[in-house]
Parts: structure tokens; sequence; C-alpha cells
């Protein structure tokens, strides 16, 4: 049977992991790929595999999302090509050593990765989005957005940003038909380990998932129409109670006078 055809996906940090899975899975769905990473060998195999499998049409786009110009290719491709209906930022960089031991360099390099390549590419996507009257984001955020104390200080902010930003496009775009997904995972069986400074050997195996059961779930979560997926949660009760919480605190944020409990005696 012929899949339904539905659009063009561009994903990040496609060459491996959680990347390569998201773009074997969006293919099967029904979906021409772009994808986009620093290691055109990688990409380039992946391509022709994927196209072999499934027939869809594969683009590879080879760029550094830390890398000015290169980031500018890509947001180019998101303006001017129409037939994208789903971006995924997916492309990023972990850390796991604490500040004293952190190179503060790697630290800007993180930021400019996961935070402002991510929201560079989702504003060029939503415009055209909006004009189309409809799309999907994705964006692959980590449980450390809600637990920083976990990892690296950097790289837990730089995840809490993905889900605050992720919640604000949420509010803003839902009207105009834009989908808005944060996927939180735990720790996945990925490159990325190695990368952040802590092997995955290290971890112990009860906490770490599969990149194919993580994409698997946040693309059920997806499909249900979850907001924040967390793919290792099993009661979905815990988040719904954090959620009602931070809905709880926002009419109570901002008043004209200090809560009494400031009062100076």
């Amino acid at each position: 049977m012929t899949q339904e055809y539905k659009g063009t996906a561009l994903v990040t940090g496609a060459s491996s992991g959680i990347g390569a899975v998201y773009t074997h899975r969006l293919a099967k769905q029904g979906y021409d790929l772009i994808i986009v990473a620093r290691n055109g060998e990688r990409l380039k195999a992946l391509a022709t595999g994927l196209t072999e499998e499934t027939g869809r049409t594969v683009e590879t786009v080879v760029a550094d999302l830390g890398n000015a110009a290169d980031l500018a290719r890509v947001e180019g491709v998101l303006k001017q090509d129409r037939s994208i209906t789903l971006l995924v930022n997916n492309a990023g960089v972990g850390g796991t050593a604490p500040l004293l031991a952190a190179d503060v360099d790697k630290m800007q390099k993180m930021i400019e990765l996961n935070v402002t390549a991510l929201m560079r590419l989702t504003y060029a996507a939503v415009p055209g989005f909006v004009a189309r009257g409809g799309g999907t984001i994705i964006n692959i955020a980590s449980i450390v957005a809600i637990a920083p104390e976990r990892l690296n200080g950097v790289y837990g902010a730089t995840k809490a940003f993905v889900l605050a930003f992720s919640q604000s496009l949420k509010h803003e775009l839902t009207e105009k038909n834009i989908r808005i997904q944060a996927v939180l995972p735990g720790a996945t069986a990925t490159e990325f380990w190695g990368i952040a400074g802590t092997p995955i050997e290290h971890l112990p195996n009860e906490i770490v998932m599969s990149a194919e059961d993580m994409v698997d779930a946040s693309l059920a979560g997806l499909e249900q129409g979850e907001f924040a997926t967390i793919p290792a949660l099993e009661d979905a009760g815990l988040l719904s109670a954090y959620e009602q919480a931070r809905q709880a605190l926002m009419p109570n944020l901002s008043r004209s006078k200090p809560a009494k409990r400031y009062e100076l005696a």
C-alpha cells in the first residue's frame, strides 16, 4: 500500500543516533526528507539507504549549525522550500563536567548550537508554515530541562530554553494550525555521551533507552497530541501535576505590591 505523502521533513543532526532514527521513521510515514549534519559521508550513505528502503526523495545538506554561514544556508532552505511541513530540531551537543572542570569556550559553542541555531531555524520555518496553513515542529530537549542538577549546568540551561521556547511557540501558534512538541529524553544510547565526556558504558543499564525506542515513543506522543513528551515517564499524571502547578503560579507572579511575607517588621 502506498503511504500518504505528508510533505517534506527537515531533520537536523540526522547522520546518527536519534536524528537518523527519526529519518527512517518519518520516511516510512510518508515524508520526503532534507537531512542536515556535518558528516557528509554518513549523510550520503543514509540518504541512499532511505531511498532504497522507502522510495522517498532524500536531499542532503552538509552543514555545521554552529557556523553562521552554514546555519544561514539551512535557514534559506526552510524559507524557500514550500514542501516542508515538519522541522525536527534535533542537532545539539551536551556536557557532563561541572563548572569548575568545564571549558567556558565549549560552553559558549554549546549555547550557539543548542539555543541559537534551534531558535533561528524555528524563526526561518514558522512564517512559511503560517502562510501555508500549518506545520509541525519537534524540538528535542532533555529531562535536564526540568532537572538541571543531573548534568552540566549550561547543558541543562540550554535544554530549559528549548522547553520554554517551545511552550511559548505552542501558546502563539496553536491557533495557526502549527503543532509544537518538546521531547525530553533521558539517557539514550547514542554517541552523545562519549562526546559529552561520560562514556555510556559508565551509566546504569536500567536508565539507558535505545534511540529507536525513544523516537518511537516520541512519535507516539505526537500522535496522541502531547506537547511535552518524556519517553521514560510511566505516570503521565506526574507531568500533568507539574504543569498544573505551573499554571497555578502564573496569575500570582506579578502584583503592584510585594507579598506580605516580604514586609519589614
